[in-house]
């Protein structure tokens, strides 16, 4: 596990998307993960759609189920699954987001953490966390309360950002600790980090895949759209020059850095809770 020199609780990741909340959406739109090239022909828009559908696809939920989105944003997710039937509760720490979240029918939305959700047990027929559980200070609570708040043999979804297996040295010090400490990550766990601490609350791993190659042209695209608005838009000036949380841009390049060499990979977890 990937720990940050300096600790990065709950209230350092609200505050870095509530600050940071207007750049976010300028840069990157509603959906606040990355995007999915199957084909290298998709628009961003169609990219990050596509990562959501890929959950949905191993999620499998039919009308009526009942789906919790861990980390749920602005809610487009979220909004996306009960478009298509879905009855989804969606959690984010980030007032920011919650108050700019667009309502939607069977959609509703809280402001709390998951740490702390006060959901009731074995209520969900499916759950999903998309980039949300590398936020987390206590990555095991975070399967944990998956497993409570999910109905027996249901499945959990994560889409995390994962670090390699036996990073160098130097990748370490240059690339995926400063990641954590400048995007408010309090931990970066491997895949095989990850399978652990899901088994050991209960879970089964019924599929894996890393996609990190149809998804590192995220960053390239972000790098581009950051640096053109610090030529036009004042609010990505006013971020990168005196916000509170204006080294995130520092991980612009060590994001693409990581990618490209290989220390920094992106997973997708199929998990299910068992059953009695």
């Amino acid at each position: 596990m990937i720990y940050p020199r300096y600790v990065q609780g709950c209230s350092a990741v609200a505050d870095h998307y509530d600050e940071l909340d207007p750049v976010y959406r300028t840069l990157w739109g509603e959906h606040v993960h990355h995007g999915f090239w199957a084909n290298g022909r998709e628009t961003s828009r169609q990219a990050v759609a596509a990562l959501s559908d890929l959950v949905g696809a191993r999620l499998g939920y039919a009308g009526g189920d009942r789906l919790v989105d861990i980390g749920c944003g602005y809610g487009a997710t979220a909004r996306r699954f009960a478009a298509r039937g879905a009855i989804v509760t969606g959690l984010t720490i980030s007032r920011a987001q919650y108050e700019a979240a667009t309502p939607a029918a069977n959609v509703m939305l809280l402001c709390r953490d998951w740490l702390a959700n006060a959901l009731p047990d074995a209520a969900f027929d499916g759950a999903y966390a998309i980039e949300s559980s590398e936020h987390m200070v206590d990555k095991p609570l975070f399967f944990a309360e998956a497993r409570r708040v999910l109905r027996p043999g249901a499945p959990l979804v994560v889409c995390a950002w994962l670090a390699d297996a036996r990073p160098t040295r130097w990748q370490v010090d240059h690339l995926l600790e400063p990641i954590c400490r400048e995007g408010r990550l309090p931990s970066l766990g491997s895949a095989a980090e990850y399978r652990a601490m899901a088994e050991a609350a209960g879970f089964s791993c019924r599929d894996f895949a890393d996609i990190s190659a149809s998804v590192a042209r995220t960053w390239a695209i972000c790098t581009w759209r950051f640096v053109r608005g610090l030529a036009v838009d004042a609010e990505v000036r006013r971020a990168a020059l005196t916000a509170r949380n204006r080294l995130f841009a520092l991980s612009l390049p060590r994001l693409m850095l990581a990618y490209r060499t290989g220390a920094l990979r992106y997973g997708v977890f199929t998990f299910l809770a068992p059953r009695p």
